[in-house]
């Protein structure tokens, strides 16, 4: 299955990952615009952006983006959607990631949550359903995800899903080395 032609779904009891959708702004705007978690969010080699978005417009501007992303194969982004309040509560980032560095043939995983879902079982609950497809989707032998100290839960869920932090830096595109880094290995 080629995830740049047909976006898969992935679901539980409690989450809903679909492609993002422009319809999702209100609802991911809350999340963009959460000041409690805007440090948790991965913005390593992604140009000095810190995805802090205040309005609408700049939000939307973000999901077009994404989608110009999707069409041209750099990413795909898939919305967290509760089941219970069909709601978006926060988006997953994944691309295969070809680099020098050790985390090159990498399924690169960003994660972006209302601070309100930044707990260990929902990060659990989120995560699962996409990890082992990701594997084949991104034709990779590890998924790396970023995970600043400061995220005890996200941690904690890391390592219950079977992460490990890695000793390793990841090089970004002008030098910048990057740290704070989980891997999860085939």
């Amino acid at each position: 299955m080629d995830v740049y032609k047909i976006c898969p779904l992935f679901e539980n009891d409690r989450f809903l990952l679909r492609h993002v959708q422009i319809e999702d702004c209100s609802d991911l705007l809350k999340v963009y615009s959460d000041k409690k978690s805007v440090p948790f969010f991965n913005s390593d080699n992604c140009y000095g952006d810190d995805f802090y978005y205040t309005t609408k417009e700049r939000m939307k501007e973000a999901i077009e983006y994404w989608f110009f992303e999707y069409n041209r194969k750099g990413f795909v982004r898939w919305s967290i959607v509760d089941k219970s309040s069909n709601e978006a509560i926060g988006t997953i980032e994944l691309f295969h990631r070809k680099a020098t560095d050790y985390f090159t043939k990498c399924g690169l995983l960003r994660l972006d949550l209302r601070s309100d879902y930044e707990t260990k079982d929902k990060i659990i609950s989120i995560l699962s359903p996409v990890l082992q497809p990701t594997f084949k989707l991104f034709r990779c032998d590890k998924i790396a995800t970023k995970s600043i100290p400061e995220a005890s839960e996200r941690i904690d869920a890391l390592k219950s899903l079977g992460f490990s932090l890695s000793d390793k830096k990841l090089i970004g595109h002008d030098g910048t080395e990057y740290t704070d880094y989980f891997v999860l290995l085939k």
